[in-house]
This record gives structure tokens, sequence and C-alpha cells, in this order.
């Protein structure tokens, strides 16, 4: 009997589940295209281009949609069995809620090992996809499209605009083009009654085809600064030909090995040695500014003053590169050495102190480098729990409300996952601004559903009716009697 009891209830969890989980994946997505449709309309990149970007996005939104998914499949498949009475036929039967839950704790943990696989081992690499095919995508220039009565300066070296463009797109009136290539301004200007334009088989260059029309250049003055002297030329053409480079506007794949060193594109051991060899770049930093500094810190003075010293004194500071202040200097009295010594000091003041600035600038930096990897070796396990946590919630959270469908159990488990991610959020930052611990911040959420999880099932194994609005109307209305 338990045993088709334990597949009757995984049959009902794992379709809800599915089904779940790509929605939320599907929304996530579309909130993602929705993020960055400018940068990817009107660049006439291939389909191939917008699906693999579309399919390393699906991968890195699975943390996000995946305990979502658990949470609201847990709670619609509780939900069904107490609204068609199914839990208290079991529980009439002897058999306990614990009982129920078992075999969806242990999908849960399955689940939750897999998550932890996927962002260890998967996600790291669908996030350095994901990131150097969008920057590729966003450093992509608009595809060539030529506005009548607008200047177009997508070519480099070239200001084209057009009065009229016929039904076909090729086909164009009115053509003035302003030729600037040479880097001596528009030294060059191509008028035009009518042209066609046509892309090469490759796609590599348009090739404009002009009719009735005349170039102006400007010859080069001799001297060139001499502007008396400039000469200028017109040619009037029947028909001309101008190749236009289109090189630029193919998508350039970038070195994904520039982007490795990015914490979110690590697995846990890379994380680890990232840490360590920021830990060691900041003891060698402070070493290296306090040396710096001791050295830095010297009397300077006058080569005439120093040539005044005893021959042992000269040695020693030969040696040194400083001299010791607590001995006596006979310093000249004169008014332009002491100048030249404040000058000096007041020089080695102010580089001494944006030295430090900088230096303190680059420890800060590579500490927060060190938090920020921290928090990534704490994600890797809070998804897991999260997994976990959320269906200790969703499962007793579906026995008590007692609502299947998409209703009340999506209501539900929007509301506590907002709740949950807002505290994840809040506390991932605050551990990157330092005012708390990274474990502090990545594990706030965990340790604030944790009570709630137990609460919650503690609840639903003693038949409570916490979310009953029947309850709270029969209490109501006995209040008001009295």
């Amino acid at each position: 009997m338990l045993k088709k009891l334990h597949i009757f209830t995984v049959k009902s969890y794992i379709p809800p589940f599915i089904l779940t989980f790509f929605v939320v994946l599907f929304i996530l997505l579309m909130q993602f295209l929705w993020k960055y449709i400018d940068d990817l309309v009107g660049k006439g990149l291939e389909w191939t281009i917008i699906a693999e970007l579309m399919w390393y996005t699906s991968a890195s939104l699975v943390p996000m949609a995946l305990p979502l998914a658990i949470l609201l499949s847990s709670i619609m498949t509780f939900g069904n069995l107490g609204e068609n009475y199914e839990l208290v036929a079991l529980k009439s039967a002897g058999l306990s809620l614990w009982t129920v839950m078992m075999p969806l704790i242990m999908v849960s943990i399955f689940l939750s090992c897999m998550a932890f696989y996927f962002s260890n081992n998967v996600l790291p690499i669908a996030n350095l996809k994901m990131g150097a095919l969008l920057w590729d995508v966003t450093q992509q220039k608009p595809s060539l499209n030529l506005k009548p009565g607008v200047f177009y300066n997508g070519i480099e070296g070239y200001s084209i605009r057009i009065d009229r463009k016929n039904q076909d797109n090729n086909t164009l009136e009115g053509i003035l083009i302003y030729d600037h290539s040479s880097r001596q301004g528009a030294n060059k200007i191509v008028t035009a009654r009518a042209g066609r334009m046509e892309t090469t088989e490759d796609e590599r260059h348009m090739i404009f085809t002009l009719y009735d029309g005349s170039t102006y250049e400007e010859m080069e003055a001799y001297p060139i600064r001499n502007k008396k002297n400039t000469q200028f030329r017109r040619i009037s053409f029947k028909e001309q030909t101008i190749k236009f480079d289109l090189s630029s506007f193919r998508l350039s794949r970038t070195n994904e090995e520039l982007f490795k060193d990015h914490e979110q594109m690590m697995n846990l051991n890379q994380l680890v040695r990232a840490q360590d060899t920021l830990q060691l770049k900041i003891i060698e930093r402070e070493k290296k500014l306090l040396t710096s500094m001791k050295n830095k810190y010297f009397f300077g003075t006058h080569m005439d003053t120093i040539k005044t010293l005893p021959v042992n004194k000269r040695e020693s500071l030969r040696n040194n590169h400083a001299l010791n202040l607590s001995e006596e200097i006979p310093f000249s009295q004169t008014k332009e050495q002491k100048m030249f010594i404040i000058e000096s000091a007041l020089k080695t003041a102010r580089h001494n102190k944006t030295y430090v600035s900088v230096s303190m600038n680059d420890l800060d930096h590579k500490r927060t480098g060190i938090t920020r990897h921290k928090i990534e070796w704490h994600r890797k396990f809070t998804l897991s729990i999260a997994c976990l946590l959320l269906f200790f919630v969703g499962a007793p959270l579906g026995a008590i409300i007692r609502k299947g469908g998409l209703g009340m159990p999506v209501v539900m488990s929007v509301i506590f996952f907002l709740i949950y991610h807002v505290l994840s959020i809040t506390g991932e930052k605050m551990a990157k601004e330092g005012a708390i611990e990274a474990y502090m911040g990545m594990w706030l959420a965990s340790i604030v559903f944790l009570p709630l999880g137990i609460f919650l099932t503690y609840k639903a194994t003693t038949d409570s009716v916490l979310f009953d609005i029947y309850t709270y109307k029969s209490f109501l209305m006995f209040w008001r009697k009295d």
C-alpha cells in the first residue's frame, strides 16, 4: 500500500513541477529579453546567435526558477490532496503527513543535490558563455538602415543622406555622400540623382552604383596650412561605383578567456584559489607600501650642502639613500637653500599622499573582490538549501490551505518567494557593502525560512486551521455576540 501511495504522490508532484518550472523560466526569460531588447533589435543578428544567447541565459536563470517551481508545485500537490479530501482519507487510515511527504522529501533531496552539481559545474560555464556572447551582441553595430532625410554615420569614414528610398529598399534617389575617410575632414563630396545599393555574396561589402552625379574634391594645399592655395576639383559622371566595407557590421566573438576571472564564472575550487591569490596580493601590496613609505620619508638636501658633510656621513648617505635625522647636519642658512628644502619636502609629502591613496584604493578593491568571491562560494550551497527549505514551506502550506489549482497556490507561492528573494538580495547587498560578513548575508534568507518551515510543518501535522478563513469568521462572530 505504501509503495502505491508513494508512486501516486510522486506522480501528482512531477507534472506540476515540470509545468511551473518551465513557466517560471519562460517568464524570467521574457524579462531578460525586455531588458536587452534595444541591444538585440536592428542589428541583423542571425537566429542562431539569438537562440544561443537564449539557451545560455535560460541556464543562468535556473537558480531563480528552480526554488520557485518547487515551492509552487509542492503547494499545488498537497493543496489538491487536501481539497479532494485525500489527505483526510490517508490520515483516517492511520498514515501521518510525514509518511505522505516522505517520497517528495527524497525527490527534493535529489533535486537539491542536482542543483548543487548544476550550480558548481554547469552554471559557471553558462555564465561565461552568456556573458561573452552578451558583450559581443551589445557591442555590435546596428545593421545598415538608410532613412530618407537623415544622415547615416554607421559606416566609418562616411556620412550618407538620401532623399527617397523605393519599395524594394535598394533603389535610392537624391544621394549625398560626405567622404572623410582620409582623416582630413569632409574633403570629398559625392552627389547623385539616383543610385542602387547591393550587398556582395559574402556580405562583407556594400556596393553603391550612382547615376548622373558629381564628385567635389578638395585638393591638398601647398604649403598645407596655406588655405589660399587650396584647389578644388569637380568631376561629373554618368555612372560611378563606390564600395563600402561592412566588416565592422559582422558579429565578432570575443575570447572567452577575458571573462574567466569573474567570480560568477568559477566553481568552488577556482573560487578558493582566487581568494588565496587575492589574499597573497593584499599581503604583498601592504609590505610593498610599508617598505616604500620607509624609503621615501627622508630629509632631502641640496648637493652643495651634502658636499659640506664629513666623509663618513656622505658615505652613510650614499649607502642608505637617506639621512639620519638624529645627527647634526650643517645646513646653509641662505634663503634659496631653505626654499629648496621646503619645496622638496612638500613635493615628497604630496607624492606620498597620492601613493598611499592609490594603494589604499587598490587594497579596498582587492578586499571587495575577496568578499564577492566568498559570496559566490556560499551561493553554490544556498541554492540547494533553498530547494529543501521552500519544499518544507510549500508542502505543509498546501496541506493547511487545502486549495489546489492555480489560484491560491500561485498567490501564496509568489508571496513567500518574494519574501525569500528580498531577504536574499538584502543580505547579499549588505555583504557586498561590508556591513555584515559574506556568510551572514548569503544565509540570511535560509536562517529566516528554517524556523518558518519547521513551524508550518508542525502546524500541518497537527491539523492546524492557520489559514482557514471560516475559523477566523467564527471567532469574530463569537466576540460580537459577547
